[in-house]
């Protein structure tokens, strides 16, 4: 595989049996993404966007096709491997943030590499430099309640970051945001592209998707557009 092609999926499909039907929520779907890309992917409701971001995010797997990301055959994968895939390769911003309630800000970015078994000072340092990075060094030992939608969005991306991962996969990141904090979020994203993180956005609304420098739309389980913007 090409050095510069980080992930490569071809002829993916994915089946749910729902009771005597059998729904196909994506149907052949071929897609390449080299690092460093900044990518949205839209479609209506029904369309297949988050059955696509779950099997990117190695949330789920595919009924069909090939998946490789980072030279690794995800569709072949253990449900152990699927998770050290996750932990080590993958960087997940949410709408709700996921952040632990009643955990300060810090110790929800050390998370992913408590689970990597990263010792004590190694997280406590990267957690801040994750957390500096995204602007929010202040705010390290303030609980969720204590912050702002938009500054917990900020420690959700550090979260993301602190493993350096190969992706982040943001599923409707300002969902949850006013328009201010939308725009800051948005300026963030882009900043991260520019220092060549690559950044997938899974996203309904146009003003979000513009951002990205290239549009994946799909309906009824298939790409129907693909282009750059």
């Amino acid at each position: 595989m090409n050095d510069s092609l980080l992930i490569g999926i071809d002829g993916v499909t994915k089946r749910y049996a729902t009771g005597s039907a059998e729904v196909w929520a994506l149907n052949g779907v071929s897609l390449s993404i080299r690092r460093g890309e900044y990518l949205a992917i839209m479609g209506p409701s029904g369309s297949g966007k988050s059955t696509l971001m779950n099997i990117l995010g190695c949330l789920d797997v595919p009924s069909g096709g090939t998946y490789f990301l980072n030279g690794a055959e995800v569709e072949k994968a253990s449900d152990d491997e699927l998770a050290r895939i996750r932990n080590k390769e993958i960087g997940f911003v949410f709408q709700s943030f996921n952040l632990l309630p009643r955990t300060q800000a810090m110790a929800n970015v050390e998370l992913p590499l408590i689970y990597a078994g990263v010792p004590r000072k190694e997280r406590h340092q990267r957690a801040m430099e994750a957390l500096e990075k995204v602007g929010i060094g202040k705010r390290a030992h303030h609980l969720p309640s204590e912050l702002s939608g938009g500054e917990q969005q900020r420690v959700a991306i550090a979260r993301a970051l602190v493993t350096s991962p190969a992706l982040i996969l943001a599923d409707e990141p300002t969902g949850n945001l006013d328009s201010k904090s939308s725009e800051d979020i948005m300026g963030l994203f882009d900043r991260l592209v520019g220092e060549g993180n690559t950044i997938i956005l899974v996203t309904h609304e146009h003003d979000v998707g513009a951002h990205a420098h290239r549009m994946v739309r799909l309906k009824d389980g298939l790409i129907v557009e693909d282009r750059a913007q």
